[in-house]
């Protein structure tokens, strides 16, 4: 079998299904969903974030059905999504379209804030209780329970399941776990085989406590390893403050004007407006994942009284991913000067030794254990992210909880397989599977493009309220639900009176014809 040619044609298709098509369905759903909701999710990202940092976000609300807390279940799905292309993925767009780049990260994940809350607002609007007692939802029960068309609904959600699983094994499971035994054996000397035997043990100490322990963890590793990364790239750029315009430099004119900077030319690189857009936005989607659908199926999870407010709380998770963590690796790379350079052998550096290189240049030696450390920590975290998402899916195509604890071996077993072996068919499969998932995801999205409305309106005088600290309890959304339902008792005896009173004048019609017959 000639796995050349297989693996040729495979990176051919993931190039095609994430070229310009799928990334006008992303960002275009994402554009017109904000415009619809009059960039609600903008002008409310500030009580979003507030939402995720105040303590009531960790306790399970009055009145609210879930199994973990709206800040563990945001946790668990950043979890997923911070991961390889925080570090790496901002390394592949900066070296194939330039520092311009960032700029379309930073675009893409703006009106992906607005995809990202649509979904999970949905998912936990639709979600459902399985036999052990447990949520499930994701965009695959959003499509089964909120069309019209049953049928399609029904399609749509088992390819949406279906597309999951396979991406949880690929990009959820294997690539995470090369990605750490690639970075402790270069870094650290660590053998692949003895990387891959820990990351078994690891994970299934964890998975196989289900929702519950797999938030925990993820309650704890998640601000921990993101405040790290931060705080040591700021140490770093603060260092260096001195090269930072230059960088914003080159992030902004490039972005929109490579002509301007040598004729595009960065040293080994040559980009165009055209590649640092497609780049930009490709991978800016692939690290925040809004519009997969994947951060849905863990919102479904979360304890909450209201599912916008859901939606808002994990809409955050788009601005920390790309705004905060994406764009401390691209400042760093932008204004170290090492894009564009080449190593001992003359190979333009790009990926993770692109990384490396320029935390090196702004931190010191200890620039490779930063990224190092954040590597293992990111897509680690996202192993245990993905389970989940990858188990409530194969949960919802065998339509029982039974067979889980199966997925959940397999799932840790893979790991190893993952951590031991060269994998760039698997990366380009995992790659198709991603964008195939979010197919599904973004027509559920624009078709149920009025319901997002009518919920994010509905919601908004609550937000207001809170805002103003009234204090608007739990109850708020029972007591509009019970308002609403007395509304339209009334409205229907109103019409029935009216009709009544219509069929009443039509007697009296009758009456006064009858009479004025008999007059002559």
């Amino acid at each position: 079998m000639d796995w050349k040619a297989i693996n040729d044609i495979v990176g051919a298709i993931d190039s095609f299904v994430w070229g310009p098509a799928m990334l006008v369905l992303l960002v275009g759903t994402g554009i017109y969903l904000t415009f619809k909701l009059n960039f609600r999710t903008w002008r409310n990202l500030p009580y979003s974030i507030k939402s995720v940092i105040g303590k009531d976000a960790r306790q399970k609300k009055a009145g609210g059905e879930g199994d973990v807390s709206s800040f563990n279940a945001l946790m668990t799905a950043l979890s997923a999504t911070i991961g390889t292309g925080n570090i790496v993925g901002v390394a592949t767009a900066m070296f194939a379209g330039g520092p311009g780049a960032l700029v379309w990260m930073w675009l893409s994940a703006a009106f992906g804030i607005t995809t990202k809350y649509a979904e999970c607002m949905l998912a936990s609007k639709y979600r459902e209780v399985n036999e052990k007692g447990e949520m499930k939802g994701g965009p695959m029960f959003t499509m089964k329970n909120a069309f019209k068309n049953k049928q399609l609904g029904a399609i749509l959600g088992f390819l949406f399941a279906l597309f999951t699983v396979l991406a949880s094994f690929g990009i959820g499971n294997m690539t995470q776990a090369n990605s750490i035994s690639t970075a402790l054996e270069k870094t650290f000397a660590v053998p692949v085989a003895a990387t891959g035997a820990a990351l078994v043990i690891l994970c299934m100490i964890i998975i196989l406590g289900g929702i519950q322990s797999i938030s925990r963890v993820a309650a704890i590793v998640v601000p921990v390893m993101a405040v790290f990364y931060v705080v040591c790239g700021l140490a770093g750029i603060l260092a260096n403050a001195g090269e930072i315009p230059h960088g914003l430099y080159l992030i902004f004119t490039m972005a929109f004007n490579p002509q301007a900077v040598g004729g595009g030319v960065l040293g080994a690189i040559t980009v165009s407006v055209m590649n640092a857009m497609r780049y930009g936005v490709a991978r800016g989607c692939f690290s925040n994942e809004a519009g997969l659908g994947s951060a849905a199926i863990v919102a479904a999870s979360a304890h909450t009284d209201d599912p916008v407010r859901q939606g808002y709380i994990n809409s955050t998770g788009t601005f920390f991913d790309t705004i905060v963590i994406c764009s401390i690796t691209g400042l760093v790379i932008a204004s170290s000067g090492m894009l564009g350079t080449v190593d001992e052998k003359g190979v333009a550096l790009s990926g993770l030794t692109l990384t490396i290189a320029a935390f090196e240049k702004f931190v010191g030696p200890v620039g490779r254990y930063i990224v190092s450390i954040g590597i293992v920590l990111f897509a680690y975290s996202t192993i245990l992210g993905w389970e989940y998402q990858g188990e409530k899916c194969f949960e919802y195509l065998f339509g029982s909880a039974q067979f889980n604890v199966v997925y959940r071996v397999l799932f840790c077993l893979i790991t190893y397989i993952g951590a031991t072996q060269a994998l760039e068919l698997v990366w380009n499969l995992a790659d198709i599977f991603n964008a195939l998932m979010a197919i599904p995801n973004l027509i559920s999205l624009l078709v149920l493009a009025d319901i997002i409305k009518e919920e994010t309106e509905r919601y908004q005088p609550i937000l207001e309220a809170e805002k103003a600290g009234v204090g608007v309890q739990a109850a708020t959304k029972d007591e509009v639900e019970q308002l609403r339902d007395m509304t339209v008792a009334m409205e229907e005896k109103i019409e029935k009176t009216q009709k009544r009173l219509d069929n009443l004048e039509k007697k009296m019609n009758k009456v006064e014809a009858t009479v004025n017959k008999m007059r002559k």
